[in-house]
């Protein structure tokens, strides 16, 4: 479930492109952007995808066996992902819904 205080920010990155990232109420980033944009509103529609029923979501361990999610838009296009890896699938999978996942 998402955070109720959790923000949105939208940024340049070092290329001069967008990105965003979801921070929680304490300051740690629950959530960001898996690629940059050229244009601010196609970043910010990236953004505000919410519960997108077309998009698949994938749960896997990294190589360091921490578990990580990342979200596929229809067309295969990697659309959003972990900022970070989790020890359970269980602390994966909640991060996941903030940022749409539903099960």
């Amino acid at each position: 479930m998402a955070g109720r205080n959790d923000k949105f920010e939208v940024y340049k990155d070092k290329r001069g492109e967008y990105r965003w990232r979801r921070k929680a109420s304490n300051g740690q980033i629950v959530g960001a952007s898996s690629e940059s944009y050229k244009a601010k509103k196609d970043c910010e529609a990236n953004m505000n995808r919410g519960r997108n029923k077309s998009d698949k979501w994938e749960f896997y361990k990294d190589k360091r066996g921490e578990h990580r999610w990342r979200r596929k838009a229809s067309n295969g296009n990697v659309v959003g992902a972990s900022s970070e890896g989790y020890k359970s699938k269980k602390d994966a999978q909640a991060n996941a819904e903030r940022q749409g996942y539903t099960g």
